[in-house]
Parts: structure tokens; C-alpha cells; sequence
């Protein structure tokens, strides 16, 4: 008995040995390259022209600058603030009273609501630009024939309700797992306080489901924050793109006279928002996974 205790510590001590050097490589994968752009970000445009992993000779933080200035990355935050903060602002409205009915209460068509709600999570919304496009299309050529303005393209808002619609049944799918998981002592208890069903909601139930709406802002907050493709898409005026769209078209400019550091200062422009968010909220994120957020 006493060998076989031995021996099953020593193998979980290789196994956890195991474990804590795969983790710290892939931490060094992804710790290695984001800080290889911050100290390329303020390097000299001359230093790039020697080794690529040579430290920084000073702080060249003019780099900042001309990115928010002179490439306009600054106006093009300022759109991606606006469309994130409203796609999530009009996500979390749409999705936690449907997550919430759909999770609690029993109707008639409610199997066939989540079924279409778990068939959108297998549409890859990269399929359907080209349609959305065209319809938007479509629908501003009859208001110009009515009205002689278009709405739909090159508008952030619609941007932003895109945005929202095609994240609607990932976040209702990891809302109505957190839901299920709660106790309906706490619901009962508020009926019988005289509580509607709306002041449950938001008085009783969402308060106990912060960590999966945390998890659920951050996800949609990373995804809104980084899309390009629907974003290059619906706008096509330059003074509304939106950061990643601004990023590339910086890239592409420079082709014949490169600025490698003005480059990267506008990545770090673009990472740092979400850094700084994952920071603040990691442990209601780590939270929100382990709570039920990804049940059922």
C-alpha cells in the first residue's frame, strides 16, 4: 500500500510538472509577441533596419502621435468606442429578457425558439456580409427613390444593431445556461412580495447573474472591438471607419514608404482598451465560467 501511495504521488507530481510547462509555454507564445509590440511601438522608424529583437535605444513616443493624429487613428477609436458601446448596450437589452424567458418559463413555442437560437451559433457570420449587404443595399435604393437620402449604409448605428443581431444567439445560449442553473426559490420569494415579472428580472436575477453577464460583455466586447470585415463592409466612408478598418487602410498606405513604428503604435492603440478591460473584470469572468455560465 505504501508503494502504491508513493508511487501515485510521483505521478501526479510529473503530471502537474507536465501540465505547469505546457501552460507556461503557451503563456510564453502569447506573452512573447504582445510584448514585442509594445517595445516596437516606441522604437525609431531607423532601428527596425537592424535586429528585430533589439531593445528600444530610447522612448520614441512621437510614434503615438502621428498614429492618433496623423493617421487619424483617433477619429477611428472614436467610431469603434460608439459602435461597441451601443452593440453590447443593445445586445444586453434584446438577450437577457429572452435568455431569461426562455429559460424560466414553459410556452408553446418555446422549443422551437431555442432551436433556431442554437442553429445560429453554427452560422458563421462571415457567410452572410455579402447578404446583409445587399439588403441594406436594396432598402437604401428605395429610400433614395422615396426620400433621396440613403440610411442603412454607412450608418454606426445599424452597424452597431448588425453587430448585436449576429451575436444575439451565442449570448442567449450562455445567459439561458446561468439562468437554468439558479434556484427558482428566489423567484417564488418575489412573487409572493408582490413582484411582476419584469421587477424579478431586474431586482432579483440579474444581480445574482453579473459574473455571466460580465462574461458576456467581455466576449462581445473582444468580437465588436476586432471585427473588420462586416465594418469594411457596411461603411465605406473613411471618416466613419472603424478602428480595425483605419488600422488596415494605415497599413496599406504605407506600402511604398513604410512606418514601421507608427505601425505599432496603432496596435498597441487597439489592444490596450481590451487589456484593460480583461484586467478589471478577469475575476467576475473566471466567475461567470465556473458558475454555470456554459451549462446546458
Amino acid at each position: 500500500m505504501a508503494d502504491m501511495t508513493k508511487n501515485s504521488t510521483a505521478s501526479s507530481k510529473v503530471a502537474k510538472v507536465f501540465i505547469y510547462l505546457i501552460l507556461g509555454l503557451l503563456a510564453v507564445t502569447i506573452i512573447v509577441p504582445v510584448a514585442w509590440v509594445f517595445v516596437a511601438s516606441i522604437k525609431e522608424n531607423s532601428e527596425f533596419y537592424g535586429s528585430p529583437w533589439a531593445l528600444p535605444k530610447g522612448f520614441h513616443f512621437q510614434n503615438f502621435t502621428d498614429a492618433w493624429e496623423t493617421a487619424n487613428m483617433g477619429s477611428y477609436m472614436l467610431n469603434s468606442v460608439f459602435v461597441t458601446v451601443l452593440g453590447i448596450l443593445l445586445l444586453i437589452v434584446i438577450a437577457l429578457p429572452a435568455a431569461y424567458v426562455l429559460s424560466r418559463f414553459k410556452f408553446k413555442s418555446q422549443k422551437i425558439w431555442n432551436v433556431m437560437f442554437m442553429a445560429g451559433l453554427f452560422i458563421n457570420v462571415n457567410y452572410i456580409v455579402v447578404p446583409i449587404f445587399l439588403m441594406l443595399n436594396n432598402a437604401d435604393g428605395k429610400l433614395r427613390q422615396w426620400f433621396g437620402e440613403p440610411f442603412f449604409l454607412n450608418n454606426l448605428f445599424i452597424l452597431a444593431l448588425v453587430y448585436a443581431s449576429t451575436a444575439l444567439p451565442f449570448t442567449i445560449y450562455l445567459l439561458s445556461g446561468y439562468f437554468k442553473s439558479l434556484a427558482k426559490d428566489y423567484e417564488e420569494a418575489a412573487y409572493v412580495d408582490g413582484a411582476g415579472y419584469w421587477r424579478t428580472m431586474i431586482q432579483v436575477i440579474m444581480p445574482m447573474a453579473k459574473p455571466s453577464i460580465v462574461t458576456v460583455i467581455l466576449f462581445n466586447f473582444l468580437a465588436f472591438w476586432n471585427e473588420y470585415i462586416i465594418s469594411m463592409t457596411l461603411l465605406t466612408r473613411p471618416e466613419i471607419k472603424t478602428l480595425p478598418v483605419g488600422l488596415m487602410n494605415l497599413m496599406a498606405a504605407q506600402k511604398s514608404a513604410v512606418q514601421y513604428g507608427q505601425m505599432y503604435a496603432g496596435l498597441v492603440i487597439v489592444m490596450i482598451p481590451t487589456l484593460i478591460l480583461y484586467i478589471c473584470v478577469q475575476k467576475k469572468l473566471t466567475q461567470g465560467m465556473t458558475l454555470g455560465g456554459l451549462k446546458g
